[in-house]
């Protein structure tokens, strides 16, 4: 694409002029590759260098977007960019861009649309479509595998005359196989009986199912595996406790970060575990257009038959449109992971903020423009303020995508391209959020000032011990010793050896300490693996 920004647009003479330059993104990917299913790798764009100098796309197994061009072309488009996803952080979600851009929508769209013509000439009944040689059938797979940044523009070029997005697929596939003798006779069967809708939604699923595979879940479990590895590097560091934000019982650090690690490996799970439906039925649902011209084929069977190839779970039950209630709960789960990554966000903001966390710090980075001192959990505030616009977004698509008007409206299909943007807010928010953990540094010595200072906290243990030797009003006597007032060391074993407990008991007792009375908290931290679901 090109931007040029006439200097006659901007009238204050004070401002910057920008010249006319051009600048391009491509895709490319060097991460591992993923298959949704045998019947369609997606391609990998990428790109070389001619004898020319000049770029030529290229085809492999996957597609993931980078800028390309020279440095001064990309700061370009990351000015101008109307998204800092586009721009700022376009770096860091460039590998949702094969799935979720108007290229993945496309090229999804053109292997759907071959697929069918495929699964028409199995059909015996179609005579019409007969079965394709070995050679026509890999020239189809060829423009599936092959498609390239120039074959997305020409369908966008088509379509600025058509006006419809899937008709301008169709046309450019009549297009490309017009040419071969064999597949030019069955080119009306491209789209056959199809609405629009049959060919997104799949494609909308196909689009999901591979964000989430390649990308999304991958980040996730880095996520989980990073905040799980810190449970049990510091399951036995002890921690004074705040409820209401008052100190209460001591716990480990470890094990506060082993319970995050668990309760986002559980929505992780949910997530993996939801089906991704679609439908393929025709203008309203009950495949009229098919019945009519074959009537006597079992068109829902081979209906299923299609959509479960290409790695989709079928719905039978649809008006023109798959009603979306999969993906209200795709997108339910995506932002409960993300509530509770906001928790984390904020409890380790809190801990930095009390000292038991230090920061790494990076040569050369400023905290403050103002306060030179200052080293900020800027990863974590990043990480949090993107989780709510993600959340934002993700709670509007759920709430609107299962809603529409009779047998349906479009009101679905200009949301549907925003989902890249919720995906995008939540994967910077992980990587953030990831960051920011690699520059943490237990303070062991605040912990242990904050746990030297507050044996209160003992309070619970000794009135425990004494109801179990019924020992009369525990709960009142340790309230009277404790509730509003200073207390030490000194006096809680002073009172601990005035009680009339067996000696054994007592001494226990007195072997306590804050940073003792953590209960089982370590061993949890320790063993935090065995409760993941990854």
């Amino acid at each position: 694409m090109e931007l040029t920004i006439s200097s006659k647009a901007l009238t204050n003479n004070n401002l910057p002029c920008f010249s006319p330059i051009p600048f391009t993104r491509t895709l490319l990917n060097s991460s591992k590759s993923l298959c949704l299913a045998s019947h369609h790798p997606l391609p990998r764009v990428s790109f070389s260098l001619s004898s020319t100098d000049s770029l030529k796309l290229m085809t492999s197994r996957k597609v993931i977007a980078m800028a390309t061009g020279s440095s001064r072309d990309l700061e370009m488009s990351n000015l101008t960019a109307l998204s800092p996803l586009d721009g700022r952080y376009w770096g860091k979600v460039k590998d949702l861009a094969s799935s979720m851009s108007e290229f993945g929508l496309i090229y999804f769209r053109v292997l759907v649309e071959i697929k069918w013509l495929l699964k028409l000439s199995k059909v015996t009944e179609i005579a019409e479509v007969p079965s394709f040689s070995t050679e026509a059938e890999a020239y189809l797979q060829g423009i599936i595998d092959g498609f390239s940044i120039d074959d997305a523009l020409e369908v966008k070029k088509i379509e600025k005359v058509t006006n419809h997005d899937v008709k301008a697929v169709e046309y450019f596939l009549k297009q490309k196989c017009e040419s071969h003798p064999e597949i030019a006779k069955v080119l009306e069967f491209f789209h056959f009986a199809c609405t629009s809708e049959d060919i997104n939604n799949l494609s909308h699923g196909l689009m999901l199912q591979e964000a989430l595979s390649s990308v999304i879940l991958p980040s996730m479990d880095e996520l989980i595996k990073s905040i799980s590895l810190m449970a049990k590097e510091i399951a036995y560091v002890p921690m004074l406790s705040r409820t209401h934000g008052q100190p209460a019982s001591p716990t480990t650090l470890g094990k506060e970060m082993a319970i995050f690690a668990v309760r986002l490996s559980e929505e992780r799970r949910n997530l993996s575990e939801t089906k991704i439906k679609g439908k393929f039925a025709g203008a309203v649902g009950n495949y009229n257009a098919h019945i009519s011209a074959y009537p006597n084929i079992d068109w829902p069977h081979v209906a299923e038959e299609f959509v479960t190839s290409l790695g989709l779970t079928f719905n039978p039950y649809v008006t023109q449109i798959e009603p979306h209630d999969y993906m209200a709960r795709l997108f339910n789960t995506i932002s409960q992971f993300n509530n509770i990554l906001i928790d984390f966000d904020r409890d380790i903001w809190s801990y930095i903020s009390l000292g038991y966390f230090k920061q790494i710090t990076k040569a050369g980075e400023i905290g403050s423009s103002t306060m030179p001192h200052k080293v900020n959990p800027i990863d974590f505030e990043n990480s949090e303020g993107n989780l709510g616009k993600a959340n934002a977004e993700l709670t509007f698509l759920s709430m609107k995508l299962p809603i529409s008007r009779m047998q349906r409206d479009l009101t679905d299909s200009t949301v549907l391209r925003n989902m890249g943007g919720a995906l995008g807010h939540s994967l910077l928010a992980y990587k953030s959020a990831i960051q920011g953990i690699r520059k943490l540094q237990v303070n062991e010595a605040r912990l242990n000032e904050d746990l030297d200072q507050t044996w209160e906290v003992l309070a619970e243990p000794i009135q425990t011990v004494m109801r179990r030797y019924g020992v009369p009003e525990p709960y009142e006597k340790l309230k009277e010793l404790t509730r509003g007032r200073a207390v030490n060391e000194e006096s809680i074993r002073e009172f601990i050896k005035g009680l009339d407990l067996p000696e054994e008991a007592k001494s226990q007792l007195l072997k306590l300490t804050p940073h003792t009375y953590v209960g089982a908290a370590a061993a949890l931290a320790l063993a935090v693996d065995e409760a993941l679901h990854l």
